[in-house]
């Protein structure tokens, strides 16, 4: 298995899988995206996106500096989309790397109010992407805080969506044997501030007709702000979500973070716990998280902490990696 981790300071790899010795691949800011894209691995980073056509032991930069590089997606056959922030997307052919703003999403009427609500305000990010695997004209991106912003036509027009009225949208994910199924993790912010934190307005949502219209799927779970979420592609397509308290939930809190790690067998129906006695609630956050190639359901999980934990479909949790900045995004392949 080929395993990257993307963190609070740079991309790190390990030589034949040894992470006892991880070794720094890319130096420096924040990393908020990994992804392998046919033989390219990309990585979005808090000042612009880094290539690697080597498996990430050499990186080139490849464009989109001055900003924050959420999400990278197919476009089609021969084109990416990237989501940004501040919240944008943009276009590039996947050889040239020509990136192009698609100027309609920022026309779009409601992007006006789009931020985060801290004090001060901070700008909102484009941090999720589904591009329909039936038809590219087809996609979502995820606006935090802003909401769905869905289209039909390639990006040309755009409709605005908001699961259970929440516009904090943070993961995107499309059901692999489903088209029409996808499902969106949310949390507590709003527009004008913070929402009250009972169930319903935070957590995650399904949807069956391609972002139209959702559903809660969340109910009876505890805590609800739900933020990283992976969908496994072999059956029975396992859906793994984390969650924590609150936006900030930290390792550094009176307690530990609380967080914890839900999978779903039935489309978010039920679900049932992936921690172990000692992540019941877990110490560390949850902030890295990707499918582990190898094992049917299993994950791979990244901490605030530094930790990268290989966790198996019974809940079973084998430490790969400590002493790391804190793990913000992995990608793993055979």
């Amino acid at each position: 298995m080929q395993l990257l981790a993307g963190t609070s300071r740079g991309v790190y790899g390990a030589s034949d899988g040894d992470w006892g010795n991880p070794r720094a691949l890319i130096p420096g800011g924040s990393v908020r995206e990994l992804v392998r894209i046919g033989s390219r691995v990309f990585a979005g980073t808090t000042d612009g996106l880094q290539v690697s056509d080597d498996e990430g032991a050499t990186w080139l930069g490849g464009g989109l500096e001055g900003f924050a590089i959420w999400q990278l997606r197919r476009f089609g056959s021969d084109r990416l989309l990237a989501g940004t922030q501040p919240a944008g997307l943009f276009v590039a052919d996947s050889g040239r790397l020509d990136w192009t703003p698609m100027t309609s999403f920022n026309e779009a009427p409601e992007s006006v109010e789009w931020c985060v609500p801290v004090d001060p305000p901070l700008p909102a990010a484009a941090r999720a992407i589904v591009v329909d695997s039936s038809d590219p004209d087809r996609i979502c991106a995820g606006v935090e805080v802003g909401g769905i912003m869905r289209s039909e036509d390639g990006g040309e027009h755009w409709q605005l969506v908001l699961p259970g009225d929440n516009p904090d949208l943070h993961m995107l994910f499309q059901h692999p044997a489903k088209p029409a199924v996808l499902f969106a993790s949310t949390g507590y912010g709003r527009l004008d501030g913070v929402a009250p934190m009972v169930e319903g307005n935070a957590g995650v949502f399904c949807s069956e007709d391609f972002g139209l219209t959702w559903e809660y799927r969340w109910r009876g779970i505890e805590p609800r702000y739900s933020r990283p979420m992976c969908i496994d592609d072999r059956a029975p397509y396992a859906l793994t979500v984390a969650s924590a308290p609150t936006a900030f939930s930290s390792f550094r809190d009176e307690g530990g973070a609380g967080a914890k790690l839900f999978r779903s067998d039935d489309e978010g129906r039920s679900w049932r716990s992936l921690c172990d006695p000692a992540h019941t609630p877990s110490a560390a956050n949850f902030h890295g998280l990707t499918i582990d190639p190898e094992q049917e359901g299993g994950v791979i999980v990244g901490t605030d902490t530094g930790e990268i934990w290989r966790v198996s479909a019974d809940a079973q949790w084998s430490l790969l990696a400590s002493g790391l900045h804190a793990v913000r995004a992995l990608c793993a392949w055979h």
